[in-house]
């Protein structure tokens, strides 16, 4: 019993302290993972990107907000003019003079004159700068067509950049392997030294490329994040298992064109416009009116309060007035044309460029399916092959290393051939719906 007694605080001691090393545990635990939940990063879409390009640009904003000042100016232009008001004295004799009657003491008068617009002008100067309104709309979607296609163009080199930065870890492992063969072989005289310096070398070089591509990675990411208007430091990675698809147009005629690209319905809103303000010159032949009423208040205590109204009203259609807009008429009519001219030249030039880019896609296509189903596993039997006879003792390094390095280039020759396709795509797709 006694000695029951005295083993029973160690048993509590150990006891306590097994409950505090497993609390212990389970909070490092918990801890460790509440950090990589912090430090984990999110992968972008490239939807994502557009979407958020298209609703944070600044840039973007300020195009919707001018796109709105025209509906308050068009509202504005059918305010009528402040009335004018005026007070003084009316066939009042100069002092010193003796009036000879009461009514020669002339009177006080007050009038007020107001002018009256044209109903059908403002109507027709309203439409007119209402219109602009549609001109800005189409701005923004030019400039959003261009952030986008530059978005684009980011996301794909980023994409090349994660390529090119596992080929280069994949080579540094097979620079390694041979690094570590040709030193062991060095100690039996079985090799030389210069090609153990030959493989440091081009570990070298491959990590000046990796650092390379990183840098690419981090100007991808700087840039992508000051177009969704965030800072440039954001993390964030990108889809690498995104292909750009490239679907051609079975039908690129110009009507089909005229629908979709932005720059041509940006003419369409100038010229109509335009044609607004022809309207707004020919009315320029319709009159415009003034009211105005006169009180006199004699000074003569004999004379009677006295009125006058006026009505005016201008004509504009007399020879020296109306060569103003009748000219100026027919200089916008004119410009409506040439208008319309290079509207029909913009769709031709562009139908040649897109036709020329399909073609180019379509070739660059065939030229990367060969690369990478015919020459590249070709380079890559042969690299194995000769790295096993150089496993067996059968080959020297240089050998070796000639392989690598043509099968290396033709590796990399195919991702800057994926990636010139990627960039000319975003370009036929600008293009299409610029």
């Amino acid at each position: 019993m006694e000695n029951w007694k005295f083993m029973t605080p160690s048993t509590n001691i150990l006891t306590c302290r097994k409950q505090i090393t497993l609390l212990l545990i389970i909070a490092c635990f918990f801890a460790d993972k509440a950090f990589s939940q912090t430090k984990q990063v999110d992968i972008l879409s490239l939807d994502t990107i557009l979407t958020r390009i298209e609703r944070q640009h600044i840039k973007l904003k300020a195009y919707d907000l001018r796109s709105k000042s025209f509906a308050y100016r068009a509202k504005a232009s059918s305010a009528w003019m402040a009335p004018m008001v005026g007070a003084g004295t009316f066939m009042t004799p100069y002092p010193g003079q003796r009036p000879m009657e009461d009514g020669d003491k002339g009177s006080i008068m007050f009038n007020v004159e107001q002018e009256i617009p044209n109903p059908a002008k403002q109507k027709a100067n309203s439409r007119y700068i209402a219109s602009q309104s549609a001109s800005e709309l189409a701005n923004r979607e030019i400039d959003l067509n261009s952030l986008r296609t530059e978005a684009k163009k980011l996301y794909y080199t980023w994409i090349i950049a994660e390529k090119r930065i596992q080929l280069l870890k994949d080579n540094e492992q097979v620079i390694q392997s041979m690094k570590k063969l040709e030193a062991i072989r060095y100690e039996y005289n079985q090799a030389q030294l210069s090609n153990v310096f030959k493989a440091d070398a081009e570990l070298e070089a491959n990590r000046n490329m990796l650092q390379m591509q990183e840098a690419e990675i981090s100007r991808s990411r700087a840039w992508l994040n000051s177009l969704m208007s965030v800072s440039g430091d954001n993390p964030f990675k990108v889809d690498t298992n995104l292909v750009p698809a490239f679907i051609p147009q079975a039908r690129l005629d110009t009507l089909l064109l005229a629908q979709r690209r932005k720059d041509i319905q940006k003419m369409n809103a100038e010229m109509q416009t335009m044609r607004y303000g022809i309207d707004v010159m020919r009315h320029e032949q319709k009159p415009d009116f003034k009211i105005r009423f006169d009180h006199m208040a004699p000074l003569g205590k004999m004379m009677p309060n006295a009125y006058s109204v006026m009505g005016m009203i201008s004509i504009p259609i007399v020879p020296w007035s109306s060569k103003m807009y009748k000219n100026e008429a027919k200089a916008m009519q004119l410009e409506l044309e040439a208008m319309q001219a290079e509207r029909k030249s913009m769709l031709i030039e562009s139908q040649g460029m897109l036709y020329g880019m399909q073609a180019e896609i379509t070739t660059m296509q065939e030229r990367i399916d060969r690369i990478a189903k015919k020459v590249i596993p070709a380079l890559q039997r042969a690299m194995e092959a000769n790295f096993q006879s150089y496993r067996e003792n059968k080959q020297e390094l240089p050998l070796v290393l000639a392989d690598w390095e043509a099968l290396n280039m033709m590796k990399n020759t195919l991702l800057d051939e994926q990636l010139k396709m990627y960039l000319m795509i975003a370009d036929y797709e600008k293009e299409l719906f610029n």
